[in-house]
């Protein structure tokens, strides 16, 4: 939209109307004029056509054409500035005379069949008009004789036509136009007058004003309207000088304002350089605090984790010789209790992680069950010493095969049952998993720990989750703690993509509950006939504690067996039961005859479990030997009674296959006695030759005098770390490739980087895990472990004594699982054909995903390897073109284990017979 300024839309609004005004009033004036000045023309010919038209009547009458012709000659000449010609015609529309014998007569005649119905007619032709009337007989002529033919009276003896000249009023018209044009452009000038006076009387004072405004917009607050102003400019002016006014005013407060804050600012900034050069001096000093506190971690970790080591090392070491039940739950505890002190010296060490918020969750398959239930057993002994009733119930739809991180899922649960032990004087401690929803492969987990303790108070559960706080003062002296625990499971079920809360009420009681989302595992060997044994079998189940019953009832009640209940061995059914299976009740004093109190229930069933509390896990061996089958410590779950109900009633003596040995030669070295020991210890088993070293020096002696094939070489050793070390072990020609591997005991970020940065080839945890070692070893000298098979294994695509160890050392199951995939191994072959001809990657790639699942348990490493290579190319982008040679290797190798499978279940199916 245009924008005008005020003295254009002055004008405008002024001159618009009157020129309006004026146009229509001269239109009006010229138009009139115009119409009028033709009227008088008219009615000047009808003065004239009418006299003629009487005077005429007696020459016509007598046909004088003479007397005619004068009076129209006459009349001619007289009026010769408005008359073109005069003409008369007789009754029959001939020519009678005309006063100008130049013009044509034809068109002032009228048409021939035109009569007079008026006394005048009015014709306008061009710059003409023509008026026509009649010539009438109005009397006869007595003083003479009447002529024989005379027209009788009223009767028309001709007519006159005069043609009249319009451009004689043309000058008179065109001068009304230009007079009412001058008079028009007379009334603009004086508008236009008028206009100029008023705008210079309220834009020029406007004017003023705005660059007086402006002047003030720039700074120049001393700048002020003057001049006399009339009505509500004089306002408008006063009010703009007041604004000015207040405005200087406001300045000048500021400006003073502005000078004290600069000189406050001034003094703000000296100050901050001297807080900067402070601070800058404190980070100084905070960096090098970190890096004697990496320094300290490192090597609190190293000689922490080392003793750890040598006790878990030998533990496990010890648990491979021949021990009884008792003994072998006790090194049990022992291993359990020593990995859990390890978790927490990882805790400790990783607390740096856990403040910087970069702790990293692992994700790794896992039994939940079994996880669950080391969790339990390691904290049971804590509970049933103070009496407490420790009850584990996992609903039966809850999925065992989980992918995750079982150690800090282990660690929350050690947090919150520790607490709810160390809280509660007496009754039951109910831990409960149910799961709340399942997606093809993702199951969201919801555990709740329920105790009967003291309780929390309301005005103190909002200080619960803080670090280094506890509900009261005085619970650190009387049950110890640092307050850290519960802010560590917050941030670890936090990392889990869950959430944690609880409920409490003071002396009722508190639970716990937490959410955790976990991945499933989609290749866990699963062997759905492994308890079919038990089908048909029934169970006797006694019980004191109703909710230690009820939790025991719910995984009963996951397997085939008929079970009967009773809180009293005196109210079961009068019934002989396969097995019978007796919870003690728990208690802080227990009576050295209570166990035996049970004994007369041998006698109901072939097989009696007990499942004891710690303090009397002493009578377990005396126990067996009055004729219990086993005995369990409770809390009761089914990954420590299922093996026992299974090894009653399916007992078969299988000779575990042997292990054979790796044709290498493997130096150790370390400077700690017991590590050295345990490394040596783990070896034996796994390779032909080891080389112990106990220093650098001693292990570049040896370095120098036989080949090696795997040096698992100490970082932190005195004189000569192990990096040292291996540099000088590399110098040596015979040495130059050999595979070094750093074996620390050090959880640091980045350590493994920056080993393998150094110049190791790999990187071993301490405390050392005998599968993973096994694992390495293999990884460095595939090429050397085939020829020299062991008497179990076949060939390179099926290994019997690695199908045994996948399938837990149980024949039957190894061979149901290895039936398995050669009954898969046709449908496999089958798409893989088509998907070939094909050419669908994404098809290819997911048969071959299965075929690699079903043969990671199956004891066929070479199909296994294959299905990896293949798996990953695919998932590379790799078109079909690029990795057939592999896939006809993988169809070649399939018939291979289709036909050394069957040879060996047909072997295997003979010796059963």
């Amino acid at each position: 939209m245009t924008k005008y300024s005020l003295r254009a839309r002055m004008m405008i609004l002024i001159l618009a109307p009157t020129l309006m005004i004026g146009l229509l009033l001269s239109t009006f004036f010229i138009v009139h004029r115009y119409n009028e000045l033709q009227r008088q023309l008219v009615d000047a010919g009808i003065n004239i056509i009418e006299p003629l038209a009487v005077s005429s009547e007696y020459g016509m009458t007598f046909h004088s054409k003479e007397a005619v012709r004068q009076l129209v000659s006459l009349l001619h000449r007289r009026h010769s500035d408005i008359v073109r010609a005069i003409t008369v015609f007789d009754a029959q529309n001939q020519l009678f005379v005309t006063s100008n014998y130049h013009a044509s007569a034809d068109k002032l005649r009228l048409p021939a069949d035109a009569t007079f119905s008026t006394p005048f007619s009015y014709q306008r032709l061009g710059n003409s008009v023509i008026l026509r009337t009649p010539i009438l007989s109005e009397s006869y002529y007595p003083d003479e004789s009447p002529v024989e033919d005379a027209k009788p009276n009223g009767n028309p003896l001709g007519y006159v036509a005069i043609e009249l000249d319009l451009q004689s009023v043309r000058l008179q018209q065109y001068k009304e136009v230009f007079v009412s044009t001058l008079l028009l452009l007379l009334c603009l000038c004086l508008a236009m007058l008028f206009a100029y006076r008023l705008m210079r009387d309220v834009t020029g004072p406007i004017r003023d004003m705005v660059n007086t405004v402006d002047r003030i917009r720039r700074g120049q607050l001393d700048s002020r309207v003057t001049g006399h102003m009339l009505g509500e400019l004089d306002m408008l002016k006063n009010g703009i000088n007041s604004m000015a006014m207040s405005l200087t005013a406001y300045h000048e407060e500021m400006q003073q304002n502005i000078d004290q804050a600069t000189s406050d600012l001034r003094e703000t900034l000296e100050q901050m350089e001297i807080q900067n050069v402070e601070l800058d001096l404190a980070k100084k000093r905070a960096q090098e605090a970190a890096r004697i506190k990496s320094e300290f971690l490192a090597n609190m970790s190293h000689e922490l984790r080392t003793p750890l080591n040598g006790v878990i090392g030998f533990t496990r070491q010890t648990l491979k010789t021949p021990l009884n039940i008792t003994q072998r739950d006790y090194l049990h505890t022992i291993e359990r209790s020593a990995n859990n002190l390890l978790s927490i010296i990882n805790d400790v060490l990783d607390f740096s992680k856990l403040e910087a918020g970069k702790l990293v969750l692992e994700t790794i398959p896992f039994p939940l069950r079994a996880t669950l239930d080391e969790v339990v057993v390691l904290l049971a002994p804590s509970a049933h010493e103070k009496g407490l009733e420790l009850t584990l119930s996992i609903q039966s739809d809850v999925p065992d095969n989980t992918i995750g991180d079982p150690l800090r899922l282990q660690q929350i649960i050690v947090n919150l049952l520790g607490n709810a032990i160390k809280f509660t004087e007496h009754g039951n401690i109910d831990i409960c998993i149910e799961k709340r929803s399942q997606s093809n492969n993702r199951v969201d987990l919801e555990v709740q720990i329920h105790d009967t303790g003291i309780g929390i108070a309301e005005k103190q559960q909002s200080q619960l989750f803080q670090a280094f706080r506890q509900a009261d003062a005085s619970i650190s002296r009387r049950h110890g703690g640092t307050g850290l625990g519960l802010v560590i499971t917050q941030k670890l079920v936090n990392e889990m993509g869950g959430e944690i809360s609880f409920h409490s009420r003071l002396n009722q009681g508190s639970t716990f509950w937490f959410h955790v989302n976990l991945a499933l595992n989609p290749n866990a060997a699963q062997d759905p006939r492994a308890v079919a044994c038990l089908e048909g079998k029934t169970l006797a189940y006694i019980e004191a504690n109703p909710a230690a019953a009820q939790a025991t009832l719910a995984l009963l009640a996951s397997t085939p067996l008929a079970v009967s209940y009773s809180p009293t061995l005196a109210g079961l059914p009068q019934a002989h039961y396969d097995t019978l299976l007796i919870g003690l009740p728990v208690s802080q004093e227990p009576s050295r005859q209570l166990p035996w109190q049970a004994l007369p229930a041998l006698e109901r069933a072939d097989n009696v479990i007990m499942a004891l509390p710690c303090q009397m896990q002493t009578w377990a061996e005396e126990l067996k030997d009055k004729g219990v089958s086993a005995c369990l410590l409770k809390p009761v779950s089914l990954s420590r009674l299922l093996p026992v109900l299974l090894d009653h009633h399916t007992r078969e003596e299988n000779d575990l296959p042997r292990r054979h040995k790796l044709p290498l030669t493997v130096m150790a070295v370390d400077d700690n006695p017991a590590n050295l020991k345990l490394i040596g210890a783990l070896l034996e088993e796994q390779v032909e030759r080891v080389v112990l070293c106990d220093s650098a020096m001693m292990a570049i002696q040896q370095a120098k005098t036989q080949p090696l094939d795997v040096i698992l070489m100490d970082i932190q050793m005195p004189e000569i770390d192990g990096i040292r070390a291996s540099e000088l072990i590399r110098e040596l020609p015979a040495h130059a490739s050999t595979p070094i591997v750093a074996v620390t005991a050090h959880t640091l970020d980045g350590e493994r980087a920056q080993l393998i940065k150094a110049g190791m080839n790999d990187y071993l945890a301490k405390p050392i895990d005998e599968a993973r070692l096994e694992n390495l070893l293999l990884r460095y000298a595939p090429h050397k472990a085939q020829p020299l098979a062991a008497p179990g294994t076949l060939s390179a695509s099926l290994d019997w004594d690695l199908a045994l160890r996948q399938a837990a050392n149980k024949p039957d199951l190894a061979r149901d699982l290895l039936q398995m995939l050669v009954d898969f191994l046709p449908e496999v072959q089958k798409q893989v054909e088509s998907h070939m001809a094909e050419g669908d990657v994404g098809a290819l790639r997911d048969i071959i995903h299965k075929l690699h699942g079903s043969a990671s348990y199956s004891g066929v490493p070479r199909m296994k390897q294959l299905c990896q290579q293949l798996e990953q190319s695919l998932r590379g982008g790799m078109p079909v073109e690029d990795v057939e040679p592999e896939l006809f290797e993988l169809l070649d190798e399939m018939q291979n284990v289709a036909r050394l499978a069957q040879e060996k279940l047909t072997r295997v199916a003979g010796k059963g017979r």
